[in-house]
Formats: C-alpha cells, sequence, structure tokens
C-alpha cells in the first residue's frame, strides 16, 4: 500500500479509531436499546437511547451546571449561567403548554412537581455544597465517570450510598413545614407562567452581565474551537449554547415517552437499595421503599426503571463520546484529599438530593421546566450552598485553576 493511501490529506483531520472503550459503548448502546425494546417494550429501549443521546450532548458540549457556578462566585465570569437560563426557557416554552393541556401527543403527562419546604432548602443547601466537592453534579458525575475520570467513580459510589440514606430519613423531612406542590402554570396559565418564567430568567442574565462587566470589565467570549464542521459536532467541544438546546430536546423527548421530565437521582437511591438487600439489609421497613412507585421498583429488575435505563445509558453515551473526542484514559493517580473530597461531596450529593425532590436535572432543570415553585427554592438554596463548597474546595484541591477547567 502506497504511503499516499494511508496518510491524511492536508487541511483535512482522520477521525481517530474508537479504541476498546468506543467500540464496547457503541455495541451497548446498539444491543441495549434492542434488548430493552424487546424484553420491556420499545419505550424502555428508546429512553436508553436517548439516555446515551444525552451522554454524548453532556460529553461534547463540557454542559456542566457546577463549573458555571464555580466560575461565577469565584471569577465572576457568567457565560455558563446566561447559557443555563437559556436552557431553563427554551424549556418552559416547551413544557408548559403540554403540562397544563396534560396531555402529549395523545398521552398523559406530568411535570416534576413537589412540595417546597424546608427539606428542600436543607437538601439543596448540602446539594451544592457537595457540587464542589464532589466535583460534578448529578448529570456531571456520570457523564465524566463514563468519560473516563476515575475519581468521579468515587463520587458516584458515595452519591449512590448517599442517597440510600437520604431514603432512611425521607419521612421525617417529609413531615416538615413546606408549601404544597405548585406550578407556575397553574397559577398563572400556560402563557402567564411562561412570562413570569422569562422574566426571572431575563433578570438573572441580566444581573450576571453587570456583575461580570463590573468585575472583569467585559463579557466572556466564547474559545475559538480546535475543529469545525462536522467533525466537530462528531468529535467536540460543541457550542455551550448547542448543548443547552439538544438537552431540552432530549428532555422533551423523555416527557413524551415516559410521560414525566428527565430525573437522575431516584435511581442512585434504587441502586443502594438493592446493593444493601445483596448485604442482608432490609429497605422495605424504611418508609420511602413502602411508598407504592418506589416499592414497586425495588421489587423489579433496574432495567424496568426508566430513571435507572437512561442513567446507564448517559454512562454509555459519555464514554462514546470520549473515545470520538480520542480523550477516554482513566487514570487511577488520584491524590488523597481529592479522594476525600470525593467522599464527603458524593454524600452530601446523595443525601441531598433524595430530601430535596431532585437534583440540578429533576429539581433545577425539570423542576423549573415543569413551573414547580420547589425547583425555584432548589436553585437559591443550592447556589448558597455552592458558595460555601467554592470556600471549602481549596483545603482539597492544591492546583484549583485545573479543577476549574476540569469539573463537570
Amino acid at each position: 500500500m502506497s504511503l499516499a493511501s494511508t496518510s491524511p490529506v492536508p487541511g483535512t483531520s482522520s477521525v481517530p479509531p474508537l479504541g476498546t472503550a468506543g467500540l464496547a459503548s457503541l455495541v451497548v448502546l446498539v444491543v441495549g436499546t434492542l434488548a430493552l425494546g424487546a424484553v420491556y417494550g420499545p419505550a424502555q429501549g428508546a429512553l436508553f437511547l436517548i439516555g446515551g443521546a444525552l451522554g454524548v450532548s453532556l460529553y461534547h458540549a463540557a454542559f456542566g451546571f457546577t463549573s458555571a457556578w464555580r466560575v461565577f462566585i469565584a471569577e465572576g465570569r457568567g457565560r455558563g449561567l446566561r447559557v443555563q437560563m437559556l436552557l431553563l426557557a427554551l424549556a418552559v416554552l416547551l413544557f408548559f403548554p403540554f403540562l397544563a393541556s396534560g396531555t402529549l401527543f395523545g398521552h398523559e403527562v406530568k411535570g416534576n412537581v413537589s412540595p417546597a419546604g424546608i427539606g428542600v432548602i436543607v437538601g439543596a443547601f448540602m446539594f451544592g455544597v457537595g457540587m464542589q466537592l464532589g466535583g460534578g453534579c448529578a448529570s456531571g458525575t456520570l457523564f465524566t465517570a463514563g468519560g473516563g475520570n476515575a475519581r468521579m467513580l468515587v463520587t458516584l459510589l458515595f452519591f449512590i450510598i448517599g442517597s440510600l440514606l437520604g431514603t432512611i430519613h425521607f419521612d421525617w423531612w417529609l413531615a416538615l413545614p413546606s408549601v404544597p406542590p405548585t406550578a407556575l402554570w397553574q397559577t398563572f396559565g400556560a402563557a402567564g407562567g411562561i412570562a413570569v418564567s422569562l422574566v426571572i430568567f431575563a433578570a438573572i442574565a441580566g444581573l450576571t452581565v453587570i456583575l461580570e462587566k463590573k468585575r472583569r470589565g467585559r463579557l466572556e467570549e466564547e474559545p475559538a474551537p480546535p475543529r469545525q464542521g462536522f467533525e466537530r459536532y462528531l468529535r467536540g467541544p460543541w457550542p455551550l449554547v448547542a448543548g443547552a438546546v439538544a438537552l431540552v430536546i432530549l428532555n422533551f423527548a423523555t416527557l413524551a415517552i415516559a410521560g414525566r421530565p428527565w430525573g437522575i437521582t431516584s435511581a442512585f437511591a434504587l441502586w443502594g437499595a438493592k446493593g444493601a438487600q445483596l448485604i442482608g439489609i432490609d429497605p422495605t421497613q424504611w418508609a420511602y421503599w413502602q411508598m407504592p412507585g418506589n416499592a414497586k421498583a425495588l421489587s423489579q429488575s433496574v432495567f424496568a426503571d426508566i430513571t435507572s435505563v437512561m442513567d446507564f445509558g448517559i454512562i454509555a453515551g459519555a464514554m462514546l463520546a470520549a473515545a470520538l473526542a480520542g480523550r477516554f484514559a482513566p487514570s487511577l493517580d488520584i491524590p488523597l484529599r481529592s479522594i476525600l473530597a470525593a467522599v464527603v461531596g458524593g454524600l452530601l450529593l446523595g443525601y441531598g438530593a433524595r430530601i430535596a425532590y431532585g437534583c440540578n436535572i429533576g429539581a433545577y432543570f425539570s423542576g423549573i421546566a415543569s413551573g414547580s415553585l420547589h425547583g425555584y427554592l432548589w436553585a437559591v438554596a443550592a447556589f448558597a450552598g455552592n458558595v460555601i463548597g467554592v470556600r471549602l474546595r481549596p483545603w482539597f484541591f492544591f492546583e484549583r485553576s485545573v479543577i476549574l477547567k476540569s469539573d463537570g
């Protein structure tokens, strides 16, 4: 074979081989979709595939809720927060009309609307601290772990343990004072709820502009991408806005197929309960696992659980994206303090998410997309927790500038 036939054409870039991890993730996504569809129905297979697409989108766009909040708190840069406001604006525009009508494509749909009370405040605050110590949120933990970040596997393990611990005390937190589940579209109608939401998002985005200009003199610009055209969307990195649009569309697809928006952390509690049963602990004695939906999930395979299946898909999709980007290279060289932060952060993330009715996805993204007041309360309390978490980080992480770039 001639040299000319094997060398890349000048000015072009060839896609790197997927490698073992990339091929394995691709096989898992294809076979998993078919197997789940055959055993549990086409919807379950489709939701696994949507999870895979979410993993690819999160990884290629590096869509980190944790890092966006941290750089705003620590450095005054608000580009990530402004993109989050765009994410939420697009979501309410899509979700509110169908949630108000109760149907989507002829199927019943319900939003993530939960009570707003003390449990949400405390849990979201804990989650916010955990975001900064654990190095990621719920979605960030999954996509960075799937992308080959070994430290995030530690965070994920203790996220699961913390979620299980949260189910032990769930009924106690549930009994504390709270406002009944309320959605903006219930109070103001779909159009009115959208208008109120957009005003809130615009005000937050405007505030980040004012504060960033005051602190830094000008607004941060998105860095020039190393790739262009189709190759950029195949291998990354994506523009943040493209990531936001993809997440909204995929969350809407989840609503259409599952009948409710995207969530992540209820699966972690389920995995923890399954693990507890394996070592002789009976979680069915706890009130959380006596609730009809939770009891049913615990009695069935995790592959029958929608949230679990989507989480598995996110991990596989992120692994595929990392392989396409040529960046799947796990390393076990993790400093001891970083491991300690992952342990503490994971426990806070898991426990906090359970008592606050969700995480940055189930409560913040999908909760606000559903118009739920608890989603807004969660955001305020979690941001306060992030402020504390950012102040704690230097004790755990010595190379803070590196951490800022790498976390989800």
